[in-house]
């Protein structure tokens, strides 16, 4: 079968919930990709971060390949061997006590939430169901019906109401903003540490201290989703390290699993996540020991190459090629690590035609809120494939007839 084929197919018979760039993939190696057609990409978007790794990561793959000829799932009605360890690696890395795993981030951000709310009941004891948790504008945190409760952007919730109750939305970046919604009942405040759907919106220097400094003096939780920016993606462990910042609960998932598999957890100490009783929270999925050796494989090859400290390197150096960049389209180019967002100006008719211009030449990137080309390319890349792609940024950027 053909491109068009596949795309008909698509188009056919599944829902429209998605507007994919027309390539159809079949195969990935390390930051390229290989359409049905042969045609060979490099991969600028890692999956929404999922895979900072690299595609196809043949550790990663070995655990996997090996782990399932074992066991796969034996649900948490009982233990298995790999959990534990996974535990263990997450803890000796990240220095929280305890996790607690789930699949998509988005489940793994209800389950923080969830947390967040018997903790505000059972230790700062709230009255029951009057808990408030502060969101910011501009945030991406799922697609479910309490995530999407307090997302600003209106294609996510025009048609999807009732909406859940108890959050309460202020501008990014603005720690007064948060200062003055917190009241008796709030309960933490959630945010991302840059917002990448959003843009890639990185808020002013000093504002996650501040709102740690905010939610220790009220008693309130301070919890990040790290889904897209966590485990090595801006240069630090958690983007939150930048500003030498530990939140209450960090959640994670996408590259805890290197594009392997679903897995997403919540970190956090036990006077927090040791809330949790038998039965209160679960998942048929979650911790499964698939999942388990996937991820500890995933994290292993973060630390053992240096991925972290590649793309602190590797990010400031495309960060400043991509700023040199004399394009009459770009309005600003803003990054940390290798999450990297050229914001267009608005005249410039939108960042899809770009990206269609880009797929031509062999770079797949994805536009998004319109205006924005996000570059987020695995952390397994090396200069000489940025410079190789350079050229044609430079040129699709500069062409005035795209």
């Amino acid at each position: 079968m053909n491109t068009q084929e596949y795309i008909q197919l698509e188009e056919k018979f599944g829902a429209h919930n998605y507007h994919p760039l027309d390539v159809v993939i079949t195969r990935g190696d390390g930051v390229w990709v290989y359409d049905v057609e042969g045609k060979k990409y490099l991969d600028c978007l890692s999956a929404y971060s999922a895979v900072n790794q690299g595609h196809v990561h043949p550790k990663i793959l070995a655990a996997l390949v090996e782990q399932a000829g074992k066991i796969t799932l034996t649900s948490r009605a009982f233990r298995n061997d790999q959990l534990p360890l996974l535990y263990k690696e997450l803890s000796d890395l990240t220095g929280y006590g305890m996790s607690l795993p789930m699949n998509s981030g988005a489940e793994a951000v209800e389950t923080a939430l969830k947390i967040a709310r018997k903790w505000a009941y059972q230790v700062k004891k709230i009255p029951r169901h009057q808990a408030e948790i502060i969101t910011c504008a501009g945030n991406f945190h799922g697609r479910t019906i309490t995530t999407i409760s307090f997302s600003t952007e209106p294609l996510y919730r025009d048609d999807f109401g009732p909406f859940t109750p108890g959050f309460v939305t202020v501008p990014y970046g603005d720690a007064d903003a948060i200062a003055n919604a917190i009241t008796p009942n709030t309960a933490a405040v959630l945010l991302e540490p840059i917002q990448g759907e959003g843009g890639v919106i990185i808020p002013p220097t000093g504002y996650l201290k501040k709102v740690a400094e905010l939610c220790k003096k009220n008693n309130v939780l301070f919890i990040a989703d790290e889904i897209q920016t966590g485990l090595g993606r801006t240069g630090k462990l958690f983007a939150a390290q930048h500003e030498s910042v530990r939140p209450d609960v960090t959640v994670v998932g996408k590259a805890l699993a290197g594009g392997f598999y679903p897995v997403s957890a919540v970190l956090a100490d036990k006077e927090i996540l040791g809330l949790f009783a038998p039965g209160e929270h679960g998942s048929t999925f979650g911790g499964n020991p698939l999942a388990a050796a996937v991820a500890r494989a995933a994290l292993n090859v973060i630390v053992e190459e240096h991925l972290v400290e590649r793309a602190a390197e590797l990010g400031e150096y495309f960060v400043e090629q991509l700023a040199e960049i004399s394009s009459p389209h770009v309005k600003e180019v803003r990054g940390r690590g290798l999450l990297i967002g050229v914001e267009l100006k608005k005249e410039a008719g939108g960042a899809r035609r770009f990206c269609e211009a880009l797929q031509a030449k062999g770079i797949l990137a994805k536009e998004t809120h319109e205006h924005v080309i996000r570059f987020a390319p695995p952390l397994v890349i090396d200069k000489a494939t940025i410079d190789w792609a350079l050229p044609s940024i430079r040129e699709v950027l500069n062409y005035h007839g795209v």
